[in-house]
């Protein structure tokens, strides 16, 4: 339970700093006076939505990723980060840079994936 706490929490800041990152290059000119509590929050919800909401939209979403050979999960990411913008109050982004900013967040995650992979695969090679 507290390894998936810890991994929690270090998405949710890897989030919101990767959220940072796309609105500062994507975003709308209107978010600039935003603060850290709001990356922040708009990080929880990204996380919270990207755990809850994207599995069910991903199988419905099936038959058009098959289609596309896998394409459309970047739509489906972008959708994701749409809706999560849209959720957090202060910040905004058109759909088009969602898919982008989606883009960014899907390598934000696989790395921390990795990472934790790594760790993970160390630890079990220092216990044998």
């Amino acid at each position: 339970m507290k390894r998936q706490f810890a991994t929690f929490l270090l998405r949710w800041i890897l989030n919101s700093v990767g959220i940072w990152v796309a609105v500062r290059l994507l975003g709308n000119g209107n978010s600039g006076a935003t603060s850290a509590w709001t990356f922040m929050m708009a990080g929880l919800i990204f996380s919270l939505v990207n755990s809850t909401l994207k599995p069910i939209v991903t199988i419905f979403a099936l038959p058009a990723i098959l289609l596309t050979l896998g394409l459309f999960t970047l739509v489906v990411n972008g959708l994701m980060v749409y809706v999560s913008l849209a959720l957090a109050p202060g910040i905004s982004m058109t759909f088009a840079h969602s898919i982008v900013a989606g883009i960014i967040l899907s390598l934000v995650n696989y790395i921390i994936g990795s990472a934790l992979v790594l760790q993970r695969e160390e630890k079990e090679q220092y216990v044998n």
